[in-house]
């Protein structure tokens, strides 16, 4: 007679997760600097959260990027893949429908409070199996009420669904410092300059240059959190001064570079 398994006190496997026992539960992982957690999806929703490290996450519709003082809500059952910007100590909650009932319908980013992210921790080192009447179901209930009223954060970069577009996307999240011009970039897709704006303003919602200026506002917040120099991101980013580089992060973030990181509550 085959017998159903049950799930373990801690575990690193998220499908040890989907069906636990209570509505909400937390799984403490590591990654290394470059590790890829191909596309999937999960029964329950996540939130996405490390305390330290950055990561990228992709949906068919869009990308962000998730510094320490962010995380990222992924509904149930929406497909997603995550990329790693350095080492990550990734700390996830994963939620079951009814616990996440307040929470947004479709993904977004919000900001993570200190008393939220000591929640979080303290909640990965709880069993699976754990008292709800007891102090973790406390703690618990504690941080669903400090979930409730986050204000998402309007940092995602949406994505094509033009396949050649995608493409080039994708090549500019892995190199946005690379400062080909539109024209350039048409002849890599064999369009012309004129279709691939028009087109690009279709899929996106945005303009090439907008786009890249805001994929380039992302990845520079990752880099900021991860703790590289100003003047090395700026170069990096393609910027030819570090002075040009924090007027348009400035216009951007609403911060320069160098106060952003002491901003964790706003953009």
């Amino acid at each position: 007679m085959s017998r159903m398994r049950q799930a373990p006190e801690r575990s690193t496997d998220p499908a040890d997760y989907q069906r636990a026992p209570h509505a909400v539960v937390a799984m403490p992982k590591d990654f290394a600097s470059g590790f890829e957690i191909t596309p999937h999806a999960h029964e329950r929703a996540q939130l996405i959260y490390a305390t330290a490290g950055t990561m990228r996450v992709a949906t068919g519709d869009g990308v962000w990027v998730v510094p320490p003082q962010r995380a990222l809500w992924m509904p149930p059952g929406v497909r997603h893949g995550i990329v790693m910007l350095g080492d990550v100590t990734m700390r996830t909650l994963y939620l079951r429908a009814d616990a996440a009932a307040f929470m947004p319908e479709a993904c977004r980013v919000l900001p993570v409070s200190p008393l939220l992210r000591e929640l979080i921790v303290r909640a990965t080192e709880l069993p699976m199996h754990y008292d709800e009447s007891g102090p973790a179901g406390h703690l618990m209930a504690l941080l669903l009420d400090e979930m409730r009223g986050l204000q998402s954060l309007p940092l995602q970069l949406p994505m094509p669904s033009d396949a050649r577009l995608r493409g080039l996307c994708e090549a500019l999240l892995d190199a946005p410092g690379d400062k080909r011009s539109l024209t350039a970039w048409a002849r890599t897709i064999n369009t012309s300059s004129r279709s691939l704006a028009r087109h690009f303003q279709d899929e996106t919602g945005l303009s090439f240059g907008a786009w890249r200026q805001q994929a380039r506002v992302l990845d520079a917040m990752g880099r900021l959190a991860g703790g590289q120099p100003v003047t090395q991101v700026a170069f990096d980013l393609g910027y030819d001064s570090v002075s040009a580089f924090s007027a348009m992060f400035r216009r951007a973030a609403g911060a320069s570079p160098r106060l952003y990181l002491h901003r964790p509550q706003s953009l």
